[in-house]
């Protein structure tokens, strides 16, 4: 018997969020995966502190400013967190040479030593998580999360909302 495509009730399991389902699924196991690794680590940093030492170790002499912006979390919490990797010795704060009220964040020699160590098991995650696609399907996959990221930007610099769609 030939097997037939159901493709209504796939285009309305997907219209009806069964991709952003799957990818809020996928996302629960990569966490959960990353916290069991951090704590399996003697570095006693959050997730959030392994975050911040990754954006700072791409991103040297960024702001708080910039990790504001980055992190969604308010100025008040990235104060308290850099300070805390300050107390660590994992980041040190330099003033900008050309805004002394400015102050710049680097990671400081342990900084960029456990920073290393955290980012290998986070490659090893990746890895796994992978392991099932050949290079052309992670190629496709990429390509294809980063349109969805693209289309969910441009929505987001019009004040689009599902709700306005739906109602128009």
């Amino acid at each position: 018997m030939e097997k037939l495509v159901d493709d209504v009730n796939q285009s309305a399991a997907i219209l009806d969020g069964g991709v952003f389902e799957a990818i809020h699924e996928i996302m629960h196991l990569y966490r959960a995966q990353q916290y069991r690794s951090l704590r399996a680590t003697q570095h006693e940093l959050t997730h959030m502190e392994n975050r911040a030492l990754g954006y700072i170790a791409r991103h040297p002499g960024a702001t708080q400013r910039d990790l504001v912006q980055r992190s969604g979390r308010d100025k008040a919490q990235v104060t308290r967190l850099v300070q805390g990797l300050r107390e660590k010795g994992l980041v040190e704060a330099r003033a900008d040479e050309l805004d002394r009220r400015s102050t710049r964040l680097y990671l400081s020699a342990d900084g960029q030593a456990v920073h290393a160590e955290l980012h290998g098991h986070g490659v090893t995650l990746a890895a796994q998580a992978l392991a099932g696609l050949d290079a052309a399907e992670r190629a496709q996959l990429a390509s294809l999360l980063e349109r969805v990221q693209e289309s969910l930007r441009a929505g987001a610099a019009h004040g689009v909302s599902s709700r306005a769609n739906s109602e128009g």
